[in-house]
C-alpha cells in the first residue's frame, strides 16, 4: 500500500525502515529538516521536503501519518494536512497525544470530509527489530484501509482497533501510566538490594529474575544491559522526566474515582528526582530535629557545592 509518514525522529525513521524492509509498501517520508529525509531515501523511501510535496506524492485515498511530538506541533501539522488533503483521505496521529486532544482533532478532520485514526505506538528504539505494539482508535473503515501497514509495523498479534476517536491514545496513556509504576517498583527494589549488607551483582540478579520468575519482563532485560554497562550506575544522574502521559493517567483516575496509588506515587517520585535539595525534605528534617532531636545535616556552602 501507499503510505506517508511525516516526522523522522527515532520512532518515525525506524517505522519507515520497517515498512520498507518488511512489507510491500511504497513509503513517502517527510521531515522539517532535509538531512533526515535524505536518510530515509537512502533506506528505500521516497522523500518529501515540504508538507505540500508530501501530500502531492501520495494518491487518494491518502494515508498521512504524523509522527511528531504531542502538543502544538501536532496540532499545526494536523491542521495543515487537513487543508491539503482531499475528501476520504486518512490522517493518522502517531504521537503520544492526550486522548481529549485526539477527540477534538478527529472532529475537525471529519468536519472536512476526511477520516481519522489515533495510533498509540509502543516500541521505542527497538521497534524496527521487534515491532511496534499499536493501539488504534478512530474510523473503522480507515483502520481497514491502513491495516496492512499496521500488520507490517507490529509483531504478531501486536495491533488492535479499539474504538472511536481517542480510544487508541487513551489505551497508550494508561499503558504508559502502568509503565511508570513498573519502573518505580523495579527502581525501589534495586535500591534496596544495592544498599543491603550483601554484595549483589545486579546485572546477574536481573538475569536470574528473568528465568521463570513472576517479575520477569523486557524491562529486566534492559536493566541487565544497563548494569552491564555501569554496575552501580555511577555515570547516571537520578533525574527523571515525564512525557505527560503519566500525568494524564492520574487526571483520568481522579475523574473516574479510581485509586491509582502506584501510578500516582511513581509520578510524584519523578518530580522529587528533579529537586537537588527539596524544600519539603528540608521541612521534614527541621521538624524531626525540633520534635525528636534528630540530627540535621547542614546544607552545603557555595564553596562545597
Amino acid at each position: 500500500m501507499d503510505i506517508g509518514i511525516w516526522g523522522m525522529g527515532r520512532m518515525g525513521f525506524n517505522m519507515v525502515r520497517r515498512l520498507v524492509d518488511k512489507g510491500d509498501h511504497r513509503v513517502v517520508a517527510g521531515n522539517r529538516t532535509s538531512g533526515k529525509v535524505d536518510e530515509a531515501v537512502a533506506a528505500g523511501a521516497e522523500g518529501a521536503y515540504s508538507v505540500e510535496e508530501f501530500v502531492g506524492k501520495l494518491e487518494p485515498p491518502r494515508v498521512l501519518w504524523s509522527m511528531l511530538p504531542a502538543g502544538d506541533v501536532t496540532d499545526e501539522m494536523v491542521r495543515h494536512l487537513t487543508e491539503l488533503a482531499d475528501e476520504g483521505d486518512i490522517i493518522v496521529d502517531g504521537a503520544n497525544s492526550y486522548f481529549r486532544d485526539s477527540v477534538a482533532r478527529a472532529r475537525e478532520v471529519r468536519g472536512a470530509g476526511l477520516r481519522w485514526l489515533d495510533a498509540g505506538v509502543s516500541g521505542g528504539i527497538w521497534g524496527y527489530d521487534v515491532g511496534y505494539c499499536t493501539m488504534i482508535g478512530g474510523d473503522a473503515d480507515a483502520f481497514e484501509h491502513v491495516e496492512p501497514a499496521f500488520k507490517t509495523l507490529a509483531p504478531e498479534n501486536g495491533y488492535a482497533f479499539l474504538g472511536d476517536a481517542g480510544a487508541g491514545h487513551f489505551a497508550k496513556m494508561v499503558h504508559n501510566g502502568v509503565e511508570y509504576g513498573m519502573l518505580q517498583a523495579y527502581a525501589e527494589g534495586f535500591e534496596i538490594l544495592q544498599k543491603s549488607r550483601y554484595d549483589y551483582d545486579l546485572r546477574a540478579l536481573s538475569s536470574l529474575w528473568n528465568q521463570g520468575s513472576v517479575v520477569r519482563s523486557w524491562l529486566l532485560e534492559l536493566a541487565e544491559r544497563a548494569f552491564e554497562k555501569d554496575a552501580n550506575l555511577e555515570s547516571v544522574r537520578g533525574y527523571v522526566e515525564d512525557s505527560g502521559e503519566g500525568r494524564w493517567t492520574v487526571l483520568e483516575a481522579i475523574e473516574e474515582d479510581v485509586p491509582a496509588n502506584a501510578i500516582t506515587g511513581s509520578l510524584f517520585a519523578r518530580f522529587a528526582s528533579r529537586q537537588d535539595d527539596s524544600f519539603a525534605m528540608k521541612v521534614i528534617a527541621a521538624l524531626r530535629g525540633e520534635f525528636g532531636g534528630h540530627a540535621i545535616k547542614e546544607a552545603a556552602t557555595e564553596h562545597e557545592k
